[in-house]
């Protein structure tokens, strides 16, 4: 590789010491490099024609997990370097910043792919126009889709249907949708089951649900799953929210739907180290962080 976009999060270094060293430590080598921080990140979307091979993520795992809606027109692979605790998908840690470099010059790693999910909202009768299920917006995520209640309002009903087939009624806090990088995420800490990284799976799983049955199911990438608002009593309308990977934030109300499927897109991670996906896990949930 020859040519690297480095994106910092401004809160893990501060004062760019970590950044600087490593655009000095890539262009002495010969080789060119653009530096781009979070906050600026998000004003504005990088452009699909920039001539990067590789994105290099400064900070931890949901740093990069901010990142990969932005980086996904330029389908390029992505190395997180961990400025914070222990992570999943951040594994190089500062002390090995100039190796991982040099293996990346020597063209010397591994790629794991990762789904992605899109989710396209539509509106119920509370948002019609003229036309029927008037689309409201389009969402990605790396991690997950989650419908929950909004606010500190009270329960909300939500339907599932999977190819069109009902799946259950869930009245509680919500339902989350995710991918297996998601998987040990919040959908881990509701209850879910933790799905390996290559499975090509999605994950269902209710937030608190109000009873003893509703439990996670797992289902087909290539599945389209329909989650639709639904009233919780007669005179009252629920109000929920949707959010992707915990960032975009988008308000339904009753009748209003999303579909979720696999997108088109994908994250590609650039593997360097051989320690096996048990191995993190038997470290993170034994030590337990904050990313």
């Amino acid at each position: 590789m020859d040519s690297f976009l480095v994106i910092t999060n401004e809160r893990k270094d501060r004062d760019n010491i970590i950044t600087k060293q490593i655009a000095d430590y890539i262009e002495a080598s010969g080789r060119k490099c653009a530096l781009i921080g979070t906050l600026e990140l998000e004003d504005k979307k990088i452009r699909p024609d920039l001539d990067v091979e590789c994105a290099i993520v400064l900070g931890g795992d949901g740093t990069l997990i901010r990142c990969a809606t932005h980086l996904m027109d330029l389908d390029i692979p992505i190395l997180g370097i961990n400025l914070g605790t222990i992570g999943f998908l951040a594994e190089i840690e500062k002390h090995h910043i100039q190796e991982a470099l040099d293996r990346l010059f020597a063209d010397d790693y591994v790629l794991e792919n990762r789904i992605m999910l899109r989710g396209d909202l539509l509106a119920g009768a509370n948002h019609m126009t003229s036309d029927n299920n008037v689309k409201l917006t389009t969402g990605y995520a790396l991690n997950d889709i989650v419908i929950t209640r909004k606010g500190l309002s009270r329960i909300i009903s939500l339907r599932i249907y999977v190819n069109d087939q009902l799946v259950d009624d869930y009245r509680g806090d919500g339902v989350i949708v995710s991918t297996p990088t998601g998987s040990t995420a919040y959908n881990l800490s509701a209850g879910g089951p933790i799905i390996t990284p290559k499975a090509d799976v999605m994950v269902i799983t209710p937030i608190c649900p109000h009873s003893l049955s509703p439990r996670s199911v797992v289902v087909s990438a290539q599945d389209l799953v329909k989650v639709v608002i639904r009233r919780s009593k007669k005179t009252q309308n629920d109000e929920a929210i949707a959010t992707f990977d915990g960032q975009t934030v988008i308000d339904l109300g009753t009748d209003d739907e999303i579909l979720i499927k696999k997108a088109q897109y994908s994250t590609r991670l650039i593997r360097l180290n051989q320690t096996g996906i048990y191995e993190i896990l038997r470290s993170k949930l034994t030590g337990g962080s904050d990313l």
